[in-house]
C-alpha cells in the first residue's frame, strides 16, 4: 500500500495497489502503453486476455513487504514492455548503427547464391548484372576462365563436384543449345540440394522444358526463361527488354520465394516480363528470332559495307548484320535444328522471296513486250509511204482489191506478214479455212 506521506511527494499511485481490481489494473496498464511510443504484441497475454501475470517470487508468502512487491512488479512490467517494442515511426530514435544493421540484414535476406554452368559470352554478360546486385556468383565451365572470373568477383571451378559441394541455391545453364542435353546427363546432380532450383537461358524452350523434366529428380524446381537480349543488344540498359519465363515445376512457400528473387533480379533491371508457355514461345520466336538471324546471315554474306550516302533503312540492315554476327552459328543451328517450327518458317521465306522475284520479272517481261510490239507497229507505220513509192498500188487498195475477188470465200480472219510478203487467211462459205494467194509488197 502507499503511505500518506508518498503521496503528498506527488509520486503518483501504482496500478498494482489493489489486488482486488486486477482486470482494470491490466486494461489501464494496456491504455498507457497504448498512449505512448510503443506497442504490445497481440500475441502477449497482459494485452489478449487482460490479465497481468505475477511471478512466482511475488506469490509466495516469503515477500511480505509491501515496497518490495510493488517495486518487483514495477521492475518486472517495464523488462516485459521493451521486450514487447515494436518500431512504429521511422523517425523514432534508433541506435546510431540500426539502419545500417537492417539494410545489411535486407541485402541479406534478398541475396541468393547462384552457380553458373557455362561462362562464356553469355554466362559473363548475366554474371556481371548478378554481381552488381550483390549475389553471391560461383561458375563452372570446361575451359578455363580463372582471369575473367576474378575480374568480376566471380568464384569460378573447372571441376562439377567441387562446384556441386558448393550448394548454390540456383543453378542457371548457360550452355550453348547442342551441347544442354550432354552436359546435363554428365552433371553430378546427386551432389546438389534436393531442393535447387535448375534454370535454363536457352534461345528454344520446348526442347530444355521436355529435358530438364526428364533427366532432374522431381525434387528440383525448374524455371525455363528466355532474356530476349544478348551481350550486344543488352550491354546498356535493359529498361523494356523482354524476359519470357514459365514456372514449370515451383513449390511453395520458400521455393517460391526464392524463385521471384531470382526473376527480380531481371525485373529490377527494367525488363518487360512475359509469362509464357514454352510451346507458344517457340511459334513466336520461329517467326520473330530465327527470321532476324536468318536475314541477317544472309545480308552478312553479302559483304554489305558502309558507303557515304547511307541511308536510315541500310544502316539498321548493317546493325543487324553486326548483332547477328555477333553470335556463333552454334546457336543458329540451335534455333532451327530444336525448334520445330523453324523449318516451316524457312520455307515462308523461301517463297515469299520467290514471289517478290516472280512479281519484279513479271513486271520487267511486259516492259519489254510493250517496248518489242510497239517498235513493230512504228516500222509498220514507217514501211507505208516507201510502199507506195515502189509499186503502183498500195497494200492497202491490193487487199481492198483482193477482198472484192473473193467474196465468194467469205471474210479474212488473219493476216500475216513475213518480210515482204503478206498471207490472207479467209474463211470459205462452207466454214473451211482457205489459203489465199500471197500478195508481194
Amino acid at each position: 500500500m502507499w503511505s500518506l506521506e508518498k503521496r503528498k511527494r506527488g509520486l503518483p499511485k501504482s496500478p498494482f495497489a489493489s489486488r482486488s481490481c486486477k482486470r482494470a489494473q491490466a486494461i489501464e496498464m494496456v491504455a498507457l502503453m497504448k498512449g505512448s511510443a510503443v506497442s504490445l504484441r497481440a500475441s502477449h497475454p497482459d494485452s489478449v486476455g487482460c490479465r497481468v501475470s505475477i511471478s512466482p517470487f511475488l506469490q509466495t508468502s516469503s515477500c511480505r513487504n509491501p515496497a518490495l512487491r510493488e517495486g518487483l512488479l514495477w521492475k518486472q512490467m517495464w523488462m516485459r514492455q521493451w521486450r514487447c517494442l515494436k518500431v512504429q515511426a521511422v523517425d523514432a530514435a534508433q541506435a546510431f548503427d540500426f539502419e545500417t544493421k537492417q539494410l545489411e540484414k535486407l541485402q541479406i535476406q534478398k541475396r541468393l547464391k547462384i552457380g553458373l554452368v557455362g561462362f562464356g559470352n553469355y554466362g559473363q554478360f548475366l554474371a556481371k548484372r548478378m554481381v552488381e546486385q550483390g549475389h553471391i556468383v560461383l561458375a563452372y565451365s570446361r575451359s578455363d576462365y580463372w582471369e575473367q572470373a576474378r575480374k568480376m568477383n566471380v568464384q569460378f571451378f573447372r571441376d562439377a563436384d567441387d562446384f556441386c559441394e558448393e550448394h548454390p541455391e540456383v543453378i542457371v545453364l548457360c550452355t550453348s543449345i547442342l551441347s544442354t542435353e550432354a552436359m546435363i546427363r554428365a552433371f553430378p546432380v546427386q551432389r546438389l540440394r534436393r531442393n535447387t532450383l535448375v534454370v535454363d537461358v536457352l534461345s528454344v524452350k520446348e526442347f530444355p522444358k521436355n529435358l530438364l523434366l526428364q533427366i532432374l529428380p522431381t525434387d528440383f524446381d525448374v524455371l525455363c526463361t528466355h532474356p530476349m537480349f544478348g551481350p550486344e543488344s543488352g550491354e546498356g540498359s535493359w529498361t523494356g527488354l523482354p524476359f519470357v519465363y514459365e514456372k514449370v515445376r515451383v513449390g511453395r512457400g520458400n521455393r517460391e520465394k526464392r524463385c521471384d528473387k531470382f526473376l527480380s533480379i531481371f525485373s529490377s533491371e527494367g525488363c518487360r516480363m512475359v509469362e509464357m508457355s514454352c510451346e507458344e514461345h517457340d511459334r513466336h520466336a520461329a517467326s520473330s528470332q530465327f527470321i532476324t538471324h536468318t536475314v541477317g546471315r544472309v545480308l552478312g554474306k553479302l559483304g554489305l559495307n558502309w558507303t557515304p550516302i547511307n541511308t536510315k533503312g541500310y544502316e539498321t540492315l548493317l546493325d543487324l548484320v553486326n548483332n547477328t554476327a555477333g553470335d556463333s552459328f552454334d546457336l543458329y543451328y540451335g534455333l532451327f535444328m530444336y525448334n520445330i517450327n523453324a523449318t516451316e518458317e524457312l520455307d515462308r521465306l523461301e517463297l515469299a522471296f520467290d514471289a517478290v522475284k516472280k512479281q519484279l520479272f513479271t513486271e520487267l517481261h511486259n516492259v519489254l513486250r510493250s517496248q518489242l510490239f510497239d517498235r513493230r507497229n512504228l516500222q509498220q507505220a514507217n514501211l507505208v509511204p516507201a510502199v507506195a513509192a515502189e509499186n503502183k498500188e498500195p497494200v492497202s487498195l491490193q487487199l481492198v482489191k483482193h477482198r472484192q475477188g473473193t467474196e465468194n470465200f467469205g471474210s479474212i480472219v488473219d493476216t500475216s506478214r513475213v518480210g515482204n510478203v503478206i498471207e490472207l487467211k479467209a474463211i470459205s462459205r462452207n466454214g473451211r479455212l482457205q489459203q489465199e494467194p500471197s500478195l508481194t509488197v
